[in-house]
């Protein structure tokens, strides 16, 4: 993978916006996007910006072939069970939150999650659970946040949906998702993967996996905001009621009856957001061209690299080898708000990280932990950026201790 080949397809690293020279590493909240994303946007907004599917003329014709010219995409890219059990969402948390309203739940029905959740696949379930409509349960993780196969495989037990963080943005942390699967469907439990995190930096396989449901976001895999996806086996998404109606999701309405159209038409209710939706279909054929394998192990030398550079300065969190935590890398420094650390390394070398608690407030609340500085690299990130931010973070060890 040429690297520096890459870095010239995203316009952002060169910006004049940034004297020092940007260094983004804050790839697990939202990455940057590549050229060809940018044009084939703005293709949208220049040669055939009108709606799709509800006009005759030419424009709606050419909306209407590239917004499902990018389904067939999405379809392919993840190998989903049917392309048209692929659907459009806003984002991760507009995908789960379907599931979690439209799912037939009867009376006491369990959900079962894991302890280190992102809130948007927590908050929908223990909302539920308070409202008393189900019983949510994680499964408590072993040290370093490895996965409990033993206690999931004492808590599924009469489950009726596993709805788990695929890879795990507060650590990188994966959970073996082919037994989770096959133990969950041996119990009867159907099983959502929030796979937001994952779908930019490894193959994501539904039918290899056999999983009923995932859910993803188009901002952490190079393309646009407000772009999601939920794609499930025919037989799942057919049991969801809509979630969202109104325009374009019925064939035919009257004052007293309404006729839903199939899927996936009637969960997509509204005008779409067209341009996002092409640009998705281009950050994915984006990022196939440069081969997710390759990224991956990108990502893990990386953080090899960082974790050999900085392990003397820095309190690392999450699995000990770095090949277990991807492209994440969770810091703390002794002495030194979280939040402090991210300000001045953005303010004194223009690099850019998270810090917080990262939407896993429940983690850091069960381990009594407050917050901490994350780094994340991804494919345009280089070993001569992370020794500019360990040449910074010694300044700042030196100069605020």
């Amino acid at each position: 993978m040429n690297v520096e080949r890459l870095r010239k397809d995203f316009p952002i690293l060169e910006s004049e916006r940034y004297p020092n020279g940007l260094i983004y590493f804050d790839n697990a909240c939202m990455t940057l996007r590549p050229k060809p994303v940018i044009d084939k946007i703005m293709e949208y907004y220049t040669e055939y910006s009108g709606c799709g599917g509800r006009s005759l003329h030419k424009i709606a014709g050419f909306v209407t072939d590239e917004f499902e010219r990018s389904r067939e995409i999405i379809s392919d890219f993840i190998n989903a069970w049917d392309v048209n059990n692929v659907i459009y969402t806003k984002n991760t948390t507009e995908a789960i939150n379907l599931v979690s309203r439209c799912f037939p739940f009867g009376k006491g029905d369990r959900v079962i999650g894991t302890d280190h959740e992102h809130n948007s696949n927590l908050v929908p379930w223990v909302h539920l659970h308070q409202m008393g409509k189900i019983r949510y349960e994680p499964v408590p993780s072993l040290p370093d946040n490895e996965f409990d196969l033993e206690k999931y495989r004492e808590k599924v037990k009469g489950a009726a949906l596993v709805s788990m963080v695929h890879v795990s943005n507060l650590d990188g942390s994966r959970i073996p998702e082919k037994e989770i699967i096959e133990i969950a469907h041996d119990e009867g439990a159907v099983v959502l993967l929030d796979c937001a995190q994952s779908i930019p930096h490894i193959p994501v396989d539904m039918q290899e996996w056999d999983v009923d449901l995932i859910a993803f976001s188009g901002h952490k895999a190079c393309g646009p905001t407000g772009t999601g996806v939920l794609a499930g086996k025919p037989e799942v998404i057919s049991e969801l009621e809509p979630f969202l109606i109104g325009g374009d999701t019925v064939s035919e309405s009257t004052y007293t009856s309404v006729d839903f159209l199939e899927v996936p038409k009637r969960f997509e209710a509204g005008l779409q957001h067209y341009a996002g939706f092409i640009g998705l279909g281009e950050a994915l054929t984006y990022l196939k061209s440069v081969g997710l394998d390759e990224i991956h192990s990108h990502e893990v030398e990386l953080n090899s690299f960082a974790t050999e550079l900085l392990k003397d300065k820095v309190r690392i969190l999450g699995p000990r080898d770095p090949k277990d935590r991807g492209g994440i890398f969770p810091f703390q420094i002794e002495g030194f708000n979280s939040h402090d650390i991210a300000m001045m390394l953005d303010e004194l070398a223009d690099i850019a990280i998270r810090s917080g608690r990262h939407c896993v407030h429940s983690w850091f609340n069960g381990k009594g932990e407050t917050s901490t500085a994350r780094a994340s690299f991804y494919l345009y990130n280089t070993k001569d950026e992370i020794r500019k931010m360990s040449d910074t973070l010694d300044d700042i060890i030196r100069d605020f201790s």
